[in-house]
């Protein structure tokens, strides 16, 4: 494996952190957006942003409910973002073995 599989979309830090956090959870499990905004410590206009690029590439998938104050967000890693994860970690470990 080449360093071509490290999808620069993950290489982002703040992206990685996300993606990696919501690897953490089960399969098929969600963070609120305030829980995940504790968890990786970036201000609610920062996390909308990296969200929007990890949603528009498929890697997650956010569920709104309710409007206004009342309104919670939910973010979820996908099976395509699993993927791309798993593809880069291998990718990690393959670049560090040949060192």
């Amino acid at each position: 494996m080449t360093t071509d599989a490290l999808d620069p979309l993950i290489h982002v830090p703040a992206l990685l952190r996300i993606v990696a956090t919501l690897a953490a959870l089960p399969d098929g499990d969600a963070l609120s957006f305030t829980r995940l905004q504790k968890l990786i410590g970036l201000t609610p206009g920062n996390l909308i942003t990296h969200l929007r690029k990890l949603e528009h590439a498929g890697y997650v998938s956010t569920e709104k409910n309710g409007s206004g104050v009342a309104s919670h967000t939910s973010v979820a890693l996908n099976n395509r973002g699993r993927a791309a994860l798993d593809t880069y970690t291998a990718a990690l470990r393959d670049l560090i073995a040949g060192l």
